[in-house]
């Protein structure tokens, strides 16, 4: 796999004023990479640049080198803050590790290169991050600091944290044990409880967006897709686009919906808690398209299919928080947490249950005690025969609605 480059378009635009490149070729690079998305195989720009012979991958490297190097210089001119070195970066934004002077303690700065401090729908996403984080106060949710401006380039000051995200995990092949994501995927759920009371939807609730501190205390992070549910005019900007990431993404973000809730985000929780569990992503496709059509029509593999060793329980919670109809996941996250911390002590979800005893019934409903009769045989005198599917389906009835009735007194009992 190849090393990833920071911000293919900047590395574009510096591979031009250095003269590696003529404009004209830079273009033809880009078309090619157009053509090649087109059949199916996507390639980051500096990979068709190379491959195209116009540059070497250590002159690009160096070209990255030149432009953290820039960044980084900036980022020690941030009034009131020791840059001690950097984090890590990516096409959106370099992070470092730094000490608040003022409070002598250790920070975290997320940077924007150059190019997208100049670009002031980036700048708006920027400060509505730091906008949404502030106004969350959860142990469970990185905490936001400060945003600025120092030097042109702009700036968001936040919680550090000592540890790791769970798709470091994941990517290193780890698989994790049901009480081990259960107690991660908990936190998660009140964190996300906290923003969804607040007003936020977070919409890009994933692996990498989840950090562990050495405690294993988990941080949810990144609130650069966050929305808050009662701006409608950002919701009708937005109608139409996808926005989130491929592999646990909701149907509803991909169709572009105006009205996103918390059940997005329960959504891509499960298929998070899905992925931990299994070390599979729920749906795998050659395309992110082909990828979001199977989350909005194929049916989700149960996760104790793939690890027998999964109790019904996780499997009968993830499904839920996976329904393809946001009305047929859980209606609170009261509701989900209550079923996740009964799994946790080793009891039934009832409320996962008591839905799926509801749907069966439903079906009974609509199909099994609607079949008709099949036409009338001469028989002897007496008592009329009734159909033997109608006989199954009403012992089925019978049972389910005696195991409702139970639930349902133990739920009464227990609150």
């Amino acid at each position: 796999m190849s090393e990833a480059l920071p911000s293919e378009s900047v590395i574009g635009r510096l591979a031009v004023e250095q003269k590696l490149v003529t404009p004209e070729e830079l273009n033809a690079c880009i078309n090619e990479q157009k053509e090649l998305a087109a059949t199916g195989k996507k390639l980051p720009l500096s990979e068709v640049m190379i491959k195209s012979g116009y540059v070497t991958r250590s002159q690009l490297q160096r070209l990255s080198g030149d432009m953290e190097d820039s960044i980084a210089k900036k980022a020690q001119q941030i009034p009131g803050y020791q840059i001690l070195g950097k984090l890590g970066a990516g096409a959106m934004a370099t992070v470092f590790k730094a000490r608040q002077l003022s409070l002598d303690r250790v920070v975290a700065i997320k940077v924007l290169p150059k190019k997208l401090s100049e670009d002031p729908e980036f700048v708006e996403r920027f400060k509505k991050e730091g906008r949404a984080a502030a106004r969350l106060n959860h142990n469970n949710i990185v905490q936001a600091i400060e945003i600025g401006n120092a030097g042109g380039y702009h700036y968001f000051v936040m919680e550090y944290i000592d540890g790791k995200t769970v798709y470091d995990d994941l990517a290193a092949g780890r698989l994790y044990s049901e009480k081990e994501a259960l107690k991660i995927i908990i936190q998660v759920a009140r964190a996300l409880e906290h923003a969804s009371a607040r007003g936020f939807v977070h919409r890009d609730v994933k692996p990498k967006n989840i950090m562990l501190t050495r405690d294993n205390v988990a941080k949810l992070a990144d609130m650069g897709l966050a929305r808050e549910t009662s701006d409608m005019k950002a919701a009708r900007a937005e109608a139409g686009r996808a926005y989130g990431t491929p592999y646990y993404i909701s149907p509803e973000q991909i169709r572009g919906e105006e009205r996103i809730d918390f059940r997005a985000d329960m959504y891509s929780l499960g298929c998070t808690f899905y992925h931990m569990v299994t070390g599979k992503v729920p749906f795998e496709g050659s395309t992110p398209s082909a990828v979001m059509n199977k989350h909005l029509k194929e049916p989700v593999v149960p996760p104790d299919h793939i690890v027998p060793t999964l109790s019904a329980g996780v499997g009968e919670v993830i499904e839920r928080m996976m329904a393809k109809k946001r009305q047929d996941r859980y209606p609170s996250w009261s509701d989900l947490l209550a079923d996740l911390e009964a799994i946790a002590r080793g009891e039934p979800p009832l409320m996962a249950r008591q839905h799926l005893n509801a749907n069966v019934l439903a079906e009974l409903a609509d199909g099994g005690l609607t079949e008709a009769p099949p036409a009338p045989v001469p028989v002897q005198a007496g008592p009329a025969p009734v159909p033997g599917k109608l006989w199954l389906a009403i012992i089925i009835l019978g049972a389910l609605l005696g195991i409702s009735v139970i639930l349902n007194v133990i739920l009464v009992a227990s609150s």
